[in-house]
Parts: C-alpha cells; sequence; structure tokens
C-alpha cells in the first residue's frame, strides 16, 4: 500500500506493506532510529511519538492510519536546538541507558500541552504507560516538573 504523511516536517511518500507498523515505518523505511522497539506490545512506551500532536505508542499503530498525518519524532522534536524537556532530562539526569528516554520525553511534550503546570502526581500519572528500568523515575519526574517551569517562564 502507499502512504503519504508528514515527518519531522518532511512530506513522505512511501510503499509499505499492509500490515507495517508505525515503528517500522520510521525506523526501517526511514531510518530514523530514535524511536525505539522495546515489547512490541504498546507497554512499555519507547516507542512513543506524536501523531498529529498527540502521543501515541507507534508500535500499536498500523502505517495505513498514519496516511495523511503529521508524525513528529524524538530526531524532529529539537530541530531547532534542544526542547526544554530534551534539556531538563540531561540537567536533571532523567536517563540512564537512555533506551526508555525518547519515549518519556515525547509522552512528556504530550503532557505538557496538555497540563502546562503539572503537579506531581499528574507527572506520574501522565507517564504511567512508559516504563524505565535504571532510575527509579525520581530524576524523570523532576525533569518533567523543570521543563514545565521553564516552558512557563520560570526558572527552576
Amino acid at each position: 500500500m502507499q502512504i503519504q504523511l508528514t515527518l519531522n516536517g518532511t512530506a513522505r511518500q512511501l510503499d509499505v506493506p499492509d500490515h507495517t507498523l508505525l515503528v517500522n515505518v520510521i525506523r526501517e523505511h526511514c531510518g530514523l532510529t530514535g524511536t525505539h522497539v522495546g515489547c512490541d506490545t504498546s507497554q512499555c512506551g519507547c516507542c512513543t511519538v506524536h501523531l498529529n500532536g498527540r502521543a501515541v505508542k507507534s508500535c500499536s499503530v498500523l502505517a495505513a492510519h498514519a496516511d495523511g498525518a503529521q508524525v513528529t519524532t524524538i530526531e524532529g522534536l529539537g530541530q531547532d536546538g534542544l526542547h526544554p524537556v530534551q534539556e531538563a532530562f540531561s540537567r536533571c539526569h532523567g536517563l540512564q541507558c537512555g533506551f526508555c528516554t525518547p519515549g518519556m520525553i515525547m509522552a512528556s511534550v504530550d503532557l505538557l500541552r496538555q497540563i502546562p503546570q503539572p503537579s506531581r502526581e499528574q507527572i506520574e500519572e501522565g507517564l504511567e504507560g512508559n516504563l524505565c528500568r535504571c532510575t527509579g523515575y525520581v530524576n524523570i519526574v523532576e525533569a518533567v516538573h523543570e521543563a514545565a517551569q521553564v516552558m512557563q517562564g520560570s526558572q527552576a
């Protein structure tokens, strides 16, 4: 099947098998490997991207559902320099091995679009579908909290 989508601001037209998942389009057909494949069952969240501005787990979205859509990956998030969430993850040490980081960041950006000043509980709830096996989440939650302050013009 043929699909058209805008990936990180660039229009793409691709021929893919009907059963192709969005994560495979991104990684295998477009060569962007920042979106990770972890569980292949949409439980870990490391494949999270933005589809028409909303966070989705790309391992559970058929490429056909992205036809005509805008898709943003971790590579497209900071095209004009690092996004405040990316900077906060670095400053707050919100990563260790880095495998979950792209999904965590993409989910965090979506959360902060919906709730610009979330409470710690809202951050924890907003990141529920993203698993990290290294950090224990403390620094990840702190990074999202700091990014929210920076994005609202406050000092972290």
